[in-house]
């Protein structure tokens, strides 16, 4: 059986992070994440893709925010199970949790933090005759890289924020590049929206609406695809077709916890550590809902940092923290001694 203090259940950006913050705080973590790498949907998504809002980085590759995320935590040392999932849980009288995974691996620990992002996701898939047949063939739900699109016809289906920011980007990897929805009005940013009719424009997108993709054609690989056109079809020569019309959200076997549910997330009390309606559970990150609440990565950082506070009054009952500034105390294992850091501090201040 695997003891830790806290068990996180989720190794995304919120969990990888939490890892840090408990890390200040002396406590042990060990992550459990259904898919076989680190990362959450980052890495399981897309790895390749800019994010802008996260501080201090004008512009970070999701993948690298991950690599820089792990390279931060090393220091901390945290077990990982990896490629299976959180299934059963059980309480025990000293208000300790077992969590069995489905392959049956033993996590014991003091509190748990649910940092499962959306959840289990599957892709929303359009119904076409031989969909199936044509997957990993052709028919992709998800750009890990974009290498792989390369001087390669590719046809992209869907009208939101995912659909036009690939659109955006394989213009400037593929050969050709065709973008396909069903209405004339896009759901995405309207600078988006601007950057993709600009980019047709330049003849480095070709944009077809209203429009469906009506079926699949290829002997062993996908070779073409027929489009309706309001009732007028015509064949495209594609390598590739992208459906991007969404994900569908699933808590899996967490749903069955006990926990207070609302619309798919996990209710918690945000005024305070973001603990759920079991005392020692906890949820961050995109996974939890309340009053106010944005599925934002630096959201999930927030969170985090207060839910560790709190464990900490868990593992450590009636003990007072005072909390210290990383710019005064250090960091063990990291760059220089405590006194280097206090000395650095007071010259500047002089």
């Amino acid at each position: 059986m695997i003891q830790t203090d806290l068990l996180i259940i989720g190794a995304g950006p919120t969990g990888l992070f939490a890892v840090f913050e408990a890390g200040l705080l002396k406590i042990k973590c060990h992550l459990i994440d259904a898919l076989p790498q680190i990362g959450g949907q980052l890495s399981e998504l897309y790895p390749k893709k800019p994010i802008f809002d996260i501080p201090g980085y004008p512009e970070v590759l999701a993948g690298d925010l991950v690599t820089n995320l792990m390279e931060q935590i090393k220091q901390f040392q945290p077990g990982f199970t990896l490629g299976e999932k959180a299934e059963h849980i059980e309480k025990l009288e000293d208000g300790s949790f077992i969590v069995t995974t489905d392959a049956g691996t033993q996590h014991h620990a003091k509190a748990i933090a649910i940092a499962g992002g959306l959840g289990s996701f599957e892709p929303r898939k359009p119904v076409l005759e031989n969909l199936e047949f044509y997957e990993n063939k052709g028919v992709e739900y998800f750009v890990k890289n974009p290498e792989k699109f390369r001087d390669k016809k590719v046809v992209i289906a869907g009208g939101g924020d995912s659909a036009l920011d690939w659109s955006i980007f394989l213009a400037n990897v593929a050969e050709e590049v065709t973008l396909i929805h069903r209405r004339n009005e896009f759901r995405g940013a309207l600078d988006s929206v601007e950057k993709v009719q600009e980019l047709k424009n330049l003849g480095k997108i070709k944009l077809i609406t209203p429009a469906e993709v009506a079926q699949l054609q290829g002997s062993d690989a996908l070779e073409s695809i027929t489009i309706d056109e309001n009732g007028s079809k015509r064949n495209i020569v594609c390598d590739y077709l992208i459906p991007l019309f969404g994900l569908t959200p699933k808590l899996g076997p967490i749903a069955n916890w006990g926990l207070e549910i609302e619309k798919n997330a996990i209710k918690v009390n945000n005024a305070l550590d973001y603990q759920t309606n079991i005392k020692g559970i906890y949820a961050i990150g995109d996974v939890n809902t309340y009053p106010g609440k944005l599925k934002l990565i630096l959201c999930g950082f927030h969170e985090a940092t207060l839910m560790c506070q709190s464990v900490y009054q868990i593992l450590n009952p009636g003990k007072k923290y005072v909390m210290k500034y990383t710019t005064v105390s250090g960091i063990d294992g990291f760059d220089g001694s405590r006194k280097e850091a206090e000395k650095a501090v007071v010259k500047a201040i002089d």
